[in-house]
């Protein structure tokens, strides 16, 4: 799974920077990293990443979400848009083409149409969220045809340059109005962005240039997440093509329940039942928790929903599994809902002992 960059460092803003700050970065690096501007090979993931960080930044809800539980926390919101797609560079670039068109006279080139994203659900144990675990999910996925390698085009044809927009992709229009002149582009509706027509399609796929095919892919779920969070495969989505980048696997984790337990942030919850003479006597009670069973000693006179704090026994905090929550047990007396007529005897005799105020005599 790819290790994705935080979002400030690519912004270049402090933690605590302002929506405004956070907007005058953008607009630095998105023009730095331009790819009409900036022809070096890693310009345009540059310019996706910072897409990416700006567009959940900027959003109040998934900043919080973000510094909460970092990339895992914004899960397929992380690049806006609609639900399960990761923000597309080549998106900015055909809103805002005709801007950086008019300021610095340049063309902007034909997009690259990566593959769609996908997303499916992996299902895990408590256990396994706290501690994290790797899984394989199956996932039905497009990938290039394997005889024209995604050209659409049967071997030993060429593809023909698209005589509507001549091999670009992209129709431009220019019009004026009172602050200039202004470039609007849309994608070629003859040859779908490609730029070329196919002649000779390929027999194999029908000249879709994909197929269909079920792959098990490898998932390494960190330690500490939670249900409903998710996880963002780089490159494990549709293939775009030949010669085009793939889109992202989005996995949504659900956490089964737990017999024993609830989670709250990192910290678990455990409720101990414990009888009248063991509260009121005192005793050493063996307690579970998600290393093992470890000893607890219960003082005489300890009171129902009492509360004894087990450090470091909880869940691994995501992002840094070397610290951990507590596990809160919580005491309740348990009463007995039948006895023997010796026991409401001995009760009977306990409770004359005490005075009105359940004080002894």
């Amino acid at each position: 799974m790819t290790t994705k960059r935080d979002y400030y460092d690519i912004l270049g803003v402090p933690r605590g920077a302002t929506e405004e700050e956070v907007r005058k970065a953008f607009r630095k690096k998105a023009l730095e990293f331009h790819p009409d501007r900036n022809k070096e090979p890693a310009a345009a993931e540059r310019f996706k990443e910072v897409n990416e960080a700006y567009q959940v930044l900027t959003d109040p809800q998934r900043r919080a979400e973000y510094d909460r539980f970092g990339h895992a926390g914004v899960g397929t919101q992380a690049g806006g848009g609609q639900a399960g797609r990761g923000f597309d560079s080549e998106d900015l670039l055909g809103g805002v083409g005709s801007v950086f068109d008019s300021f610095f006279g340049t063309r902007t080139r034909t997009p690259s149409y990566a593959g769609d994203d996908i997303q499916t659900e992996l299902r895990i144990t408590f256990e396994e969220a706290a501690f994290g675990t790797s899984k394989e999910v199956a996932v039905d996925r497009s990938e290039n045809c394997e005889r024209c390698d995604g050209s659409r085009t049967e071997p030993g044809h060429a593809t023909e340059t698209c005589p509507n927009c001549r091999g670009a992709g992209q129709v431009r229009r220019a019009h004026r109005s009172i602050f200039g002149q202004f470039v609007q582009q849309s994608v070629c509706n003859v040859c779908r962005g490609t730029g070329e027509r196919i002649s000779h399609p390929c027999k194999q796929c029908r000249g879709r240039g994909s197929e269909r095919h079920r792959r098990d892919i490898r998932v390494d779920v960190p330690p500490g997440v939670e249900d409903r969070i998710n996880l963002q495969l780089r490159g494990q989505g549709d293939q775009g093509g030949r010669g085009r980048s793939s889109g992202d696997l989005y996995i949504s984790l659900r956490v089964a329940a737990h017999p024993m337990f609830r989670r709250s942030g990192d910290d678990l919850l455990y409720n101990l039942d414990l009888t009248f003479p063991q509260v009121a006597l005192g005793d050493e009670v063996s307690v579970p928790t998600l290393d093992g069973a470890v000893a607890l000693k219960v003082p005489a006179g300890t009171q129902t929903n009492t509360v004894f704090r087990l450090k470091g026994k909880g869940i691994p905090h995501l992002g840094r599994a070397s610290r951990r929550g507590d596990e809160l047990v919580t005491v309740h007396v348990a009463t007995p809902g039948k006895l023997t007529e010796e026991q409401q005897q001995l009760l009977k005799k306990l409770h004359e002992s005490f005075d009105n105020n359940g004080h002894r005599s």
